[in-house]
């Protein structure tokens, strides 16, 4: 749990016992117990709130750089824009930097994933979709395009490349590798590409 989240809450509950101290006086057992009821729901549902906003960190190494920003609320990814301009041949590929550099917690990764905009309207994808930006990765942000088309694409300045995710993971710290002679029998087995239908 981080400390903000922590400092947050000391906050809310002093700010109650200073309210009910106030009150405890004047209101009867009836109502008080009504008051704090109320409150410790709205608490309650504030610290629930905090406990799922996540910190990400970034720090811009190219003056054109565009910080993350989610356009809705609702939104899962940040755009992630070209800081170059870029010119992808025929069916190649380009290394498109961003400018950004980000930290996060652990048990967490971005994953670089393709503008659905771009991909319908231009045939430019993400080629390594979902790329993976590890936790403990310090580098800038860059972001491998893959032009669909018989003709060159150009990427522009300052143009929507990629969006990225936070998504949880579960860290290879955490995770123990063991060698094992038996695969334990389970309902699909060894039905692999095709088994379910097309």
């Amino acid at each position: 749990m981080n400390e903000d989240f922590l400092k947050q809450i000391q906050t809310q509950f002093e700010r109650l016992q200073k309210m009910y101290d106030m009150n405890e006086e004047s209101a009867d057992e009836a109502e008080l117990r009504e008051l704090m009821q109320s409150d410790f729901d709205g608490l309650t549902d504030e610290i629930w709130s905090i406990s799922k906003i996540k910190k990400l960190n970034y720090k811009k190494i190219h003056p054109k750089a565009v910080a993350p920003k989610y356009n809705y609320p609702t939104d899962s990814g940040f755009d992630l824009y070209s800081v170059e301009e870029v010119v992808i041949p025929p069916f190649g590929r380009a290394l498109i930097p961003t400018g950004l550099v980000l930290q996060f917690d652990e048990g967490f990764e971005i994953q670089i994933r393709p503008k659905s905009g771009l991909a319908i309207n231009q045939g430019l994808t993400v080629l390594n979709t979902p790329g993976t930006v590890d936790q403990g990765y310090t580098g800038e942000i860059q972001v491998i395009i893959f032009n669909t088309n018989d003709k060159e694409v150009k990427i522009s300045e300052g143009m929507k490349v990629a969006q990225g995710v936070l998504c949880p993971v579960q860290n290879g710290k955490f995770v123990s590798v063991e060698e094992i002679t038996d695969i334990q029998n389970k309902d699909r087995g060894d039905k692999g590409f095709g088994s379910t239908g097309i």
